[in-house]
């Protein structure tokens, strides 16, 4: 089995994803890269970050002592978002970065995330490279060749500064919910959206090392809703547990996911002059109503397999600026080469206050087509493109959508499951093809 999936290597903390685990992976990243020229004439610096996880903590210590023992420099910037890492090793001209996260999975679950120099994720071939690599015999530095292990207390001004230079319209009069699921968005997120001049209400900013997604962020706006209709506000704001998500709420409680962000922010960049090659790039799960709002506005989207990372290499191989995924992971090439959820939402709400509209009124841009998912879990995943009655029954149905609908059935690529999707202009259709599917997967693959 691959250690990495769509997004680094992530399991079960101190089950799967051990200390020695961490440790190897560490070295072996500095051997890779290392051999590639990265860190030719110069000692080499990592940035290493983690989300608010307990396990992060000695994950956290392992990645440290394994970089350090390959004779890498190592700044501990403590609590910090994904994209606060990536932003770090692009800014300051680090050879690698390390995030310590498992975003949105629950608690016990955690990850380990490697950027290469620029702040950008490692591709599969430098993974592939990385995993065959672990473990292996080599010679250890020693006197002044170990690296040397430093703590950053700078590194969250820094984030913030570089978030605020990006806007040029004050957020005064906005008043703004934000659930930071007690995550690494806790400390940096509420000032963010509160230096910027919106009025901030912060909950789920309380992190206590076991309490991160837990019924709320990105993946439970239940109370997200609730609060900001008890406070009046103008829209909230959900992150996930390493804050490179951003999903949204209307006054009205109304959600507000990737799709609808990115059609408004394509609209108000399109209007600006800002929109580069008039091209949004989404992937296989952006809803059709999102791609047919943008091709009347004449904006062409492109899309890609699921995973920012293949959102970024598609935009990167194309120049354009714009991209995403439903989920909230959100890239802007002009601010970042990384999805950043307060990035995001600060610029979300620079489109409202602008605009002098409500959030709901600028996300009739679109009209989201019905979808509906289903999760078929403790399947074995890995023979889904096996199973000849999978693929005929998903054949059969697709043919009956016709250009009315998609079909999507693909293997999670960072959890243990199979994940289903089906649209439809009715309701009732999505629903019954989606559970006539999921139930033949259950079927075939338990």
């Amino acid at each position: 089995m691959a250690l990495f999936g769509t997004d680094g290597v992530r399991g079960l903390a101190n089950g799967f994803l051990t200390a020695e685990l961490a440790v190897d992976l560490s070295i072996a990243a500095a051997h890779i890269l290392g051999e590639l020229g990265e860190f030719k004439g110069h000692r080499p610096k990592a940035i290493v970050g983690q989300d608010s996880r307990a396990s992060g903590e000695f994950l956290e210590a392992a990645v440290v002592a394994g970089l350090s023992s390959a004779g890498v420099d190592v700044y501990r910037v403590g609590v910090l978002p994904t994209p606060a890492i990536a932003y770090l090793v692009a800014e300051r001209g680090a050879d690698l970065g390390v995030m310590i996260s498992a975003s949105h999975n629950p608690m016990p679950d955690n990850g380990i995330k490697f950027f290469a120099k620029g702040g950008g994720k490692l591709d599969d071939a430098l993974e592939s490279a990385i995993e065959n690599r672990l473990g292996e015999p080599w010679t250890r530095p020693t006197g002044k060749d170990v690296g040397r292990v430093i703590t950053d207390d700078s590194a969250a001004e820094q984030y913030l500064f570089h978030l605020l230079n990006s806007l040029t319209t004050n957020l005064a009069g906005l008043k703004v919910v934000i659930d930071c699921a007690n995550g690494a968005s806790s400390r940096v997120g509420p000032k963010a959206y509160s230096r910027a001049g919106a009025e901030v209400i912060a909950i789920s900013n309380e992190p206590n090392g076991w309490n991160i997604n837990e019924n709320c962020g990105s993946t439970h706006l239940e109370n997200l809703k609730a609060k900001v209709k008890e406070v009046g506000a103008d829209l909230g704001i959900a992150h996930d547990g390493d804050a490179d998500r951003c999903l949204a709420v209307d006054h009205e409680g109304n959600e507000v996911d990737g799709d609808f962000i990115m059609a408004i922010l394509a609209t108000d960049w399109q209007s600006r002059g800002l929109l580069k090659n008039e091209t949004v790039v989404g992937t296989v799960m952006s809803n059709l109503g999102f791609i047919r709002a943008m091709e009347s506005l004449d904006i062409n989207v492109e899309t890609t397999a699921v995973g920012d990372r293949y959102v970024l290499e598609k935009m990167l191989a194309d120049d354009h600026v714009l991209g995403g995924e439903q989920s909230g992971h959100v890239i802007m090439r002009h601010y970042a080469n990384t999805g950043d959820g307060i990035l995001t939402a600060l610029h979300l709400l620079q489109a409202v206050k602008a605009s002098g509209k409500s959030l709901k009124e600028l996300s009739a841009v679109m009209q989201r087509f019905p979808q509906v998912l289903i999760n078929v879990k403790d399947v074995a995943k890995e023979k889904l493109s096996e199973s000849e009655p999978i693929n005929q029954l998903i054949l059969a149905k697709a043919n009956h959508l016709g250009a009315s609908g998609r079909i999507l059935v693909r293997a999670s690529g960072t959890e243990s499951l199979v994940r289903v999707m089906v649209e439809a202009q009715n309701a009732t259709d999505a629903e019954q093809i989606a559970q006539e599917i999921a139930a033949l997967v259950r079927s075939e693959l338990s």
